[in-house]
């Protein structure tokens, strides 16, 4: 796309504008309030769709955007597509409208940063005010988005300085401010953008300044200076939602992946549209074991990404994917369920997708999966062995689904080449890449080691368990809560094998520390009833066996 020139946006007769919203009585008000101002060329679209098709045909100076575009795609999808085709960059004048000033609603916009936003209903009187005050901070600031546009980040830092000695310029300086330190930042000049922001505290209480001190430390690895910081951030509206993510962020780069889980989760629920964010989310589920935050993160992904430029049919067979690992890894009534649900996303997979043909691999693959989970093996093995080719795909995600259906079949030997390739696949030095490196790691190592899925390792601990086969019945169960540690009718279990290990002549000091950890983490539990009436007498009877 065509980069605006500073001197267009000076000639209000020559300025294209483009308004995206469903309702026609939005359309008419701002067209009343442009074209008092002088601003004849206006083109209106009541889709996502037909929005983007105008900006193939024609360069905008200025796109005004309802944040629910309720026909097709809202307007943060839309954004992160018209950024992708090149229809929009920082010299364009970006404004969002909405009905709607709540929090997850406020969070999303904070992330795109446009450049204003109006909360309908509409008067042209405020249209032109507005409007006349977001193209001069357009104007007068120019060099420095057409900087930011190209990653000239030195080159923002340079407009930054001249225009903070320019009086005239006084009014716009918290604009220039949080640009020069955003550039600081993008330069890893971490301990320059410390300074310069806490100089910064001085003056001024925006969350920018606050959020972007506590970044420039995080990025030193000093988080133990501003703990007290943080949980102030946190507490607070404006800045939830940035101190979540920033702590996503440091935790991943540490290694500290539970800490890394929650804080993402936290963040996505403030701001659940972001794609990459629901995605992390996902990971790190993975990586933690925690295969219902995964089975919600993937359904979130699918779910929020429709009619987006990341909808694709993988979303689709990840949910599926993720209701088979949870499935398996469940030990009660809820197994089912998750099945019968499982059934219906391929269904609808199959339904909203006509080439099946293109999934065929995948869908075999998942189908040999699920007659795993039913007890089926049997029928798995034929399909895999008839149906099934061994060549691995470029798609990360079916390379592991092989991995897993090999392993449960105990194709040892294929499960481990299969791994050794995905581990190739997976390079770079983002945390995205670090991440998955780590969950790749950890499959590798857990299907060498654990050869049964949490659900099988459960009922062979229950058989062993009432033949008295005490110490394999703790063995399986410890092994199933290694793959599923948040299961808390697992650890109940562990602790009722240890109370009969303990009133037998086989306990020793690691059982006690078994059976403490197990205690206390069935006390944290949120359980209400009579899950907490069951745990208060297994604590009764640890305490007296």
């Amino acid at each position: 796309m065509e980069i605006t020139e500073q001197s267009e946006l000076d000639d209000f007769s020559q300025l294209t504008v483009l308004i995206i919203d469903d309702n026609r009585l939005v359309h008419d008000t701002l067209k009343r309030g442009l074209y008092d101002l002088g601003i004849n060329h206006v083109k209106c679209a009541e889709s996502a769709y037909y929005g983007i098709r105008l900006c193939e045909t024609t360069r905008f100076h200025i796109i005004i955007c309802s944040f629910n575009v309720n026909s097709d795609k809202d307007g943060f999808h839309l954004l992160e597509e018209l950024k992708f085709r090149g229809h929009v960059n920082k010299t364009t004048v970006l404004i969002f409208l909405s009905t709607e000033t709540n929090e997850s609603l406020v969070n999303s916009i904070v992330e795109l940063q446009p450049d204003d936003f109006w909360v309908k209903p509409l008067a042209p009187k405020t249209v032109q005010q507005r409007l006349i005050h977001t193209l001069q901070t357009k104007k007068q600031l120019f060099n420095m988005y057409r900087a930011t546009d190209t990653k000239s980040f030195s080159k923002v830092i340079y407009f930054a300085d001249r225009h903070l000695l320019n009086e005239s310029l006084h009014k716009y300086h918290p604009n220039i401010l949080r640009m020069k330190g955003e550039a600081y930042l993008s330069l890893f000049e971490f301990e320059t953008a410390e300074s310069f922001f806490k100089s910064l505290l001085k003056t001024y209480t925006y969350a920018w300044v606050y959020l972007g001190y506590v970044k420039s430390l995080l990025k030193q690895g000093r988080i133990n200076e501003i703990n007290e910081l943080i949980e102030k951030l946190i507490n607070k509206p404006a800045t939830r939602f940035g101190a979540h993510d920033m702590l996503a962020q440091y935790y991943i780069e540490h290694e500290q992946y539970e800490r890394a889980y929650d804080e993402i989760k936290k963040a996505t629920a403030l701001s659940p549209r972001n794609i990459e964010r629901n995605k992390k989310s996902w990971d790190l589920a993975r990586l933690n074991h925690d295969h219902e935050g995964q089975y919600i993160a993937t359904r979130n992904i699918a779910q929020q990404a429709k009619n987006s430029i990341h909808d694709s049919p993988e979303l689709l067979l990840n949910v599926i994917r993720s209701g088979i690992d949870l499935a398996a890894a469940i030990t009660d009534e809820r197994s089912f369920k998750v099945l019968q649900q499982t059934d219906k996303y391929i269904k609808q997979l199959q339904n909203d997708y006509s080439d099946a043909n293109e999934f065929k691999q995948q869908l075999l693959v998942i189908k040999a999966r699920l007659y795993i989970v039913r007890e089926q093996k049997g029928k798995a093995t034929k399909l895999i062995e008839n149906h099934v080719n061994f060549i691995a795909s470029p798609q990360i995600e079916d390379n592991l689904d092989k991995v897993k259906v090999f392993h449960e079949l105990g194709m040892r030997e294929e499960a481990v080449k299969m791994l050794d390739i995905i581990s190739n696949q997976v390079l770079g030095d983002s945390l995205t890449s670090q991440v998955i490196n780590k969950y790749i790691e950890q499959e590798s190592i857990e299907r060498a080691e654990i050869n049964f899925s949490p659900k099988q390792l459960n009922d062979m601990a229950i058989e062993h368990f009432e033949k008295n086969r005490l110490q394999p019945a703790l063995k399986a169960i410890q092994q199933a809560l290694r793959l599923t540690p948040h299961n808390i009718k697992l650890t109940m279990r562990l602790l009722k094998i240890l109370i009969v290990i303990k009133e037998s002549n086989e306990f020793d000091e690691n059982h006690q520390k078994f059976g403490d950890e197990a205690l206390v983490v069935l006390l944290s539990a949120k359980v209400k009833d009579a899950g907490l009436e069951a745990i208060e007498q297994l604590k009764i009877k640890w305490q007296q066996a």
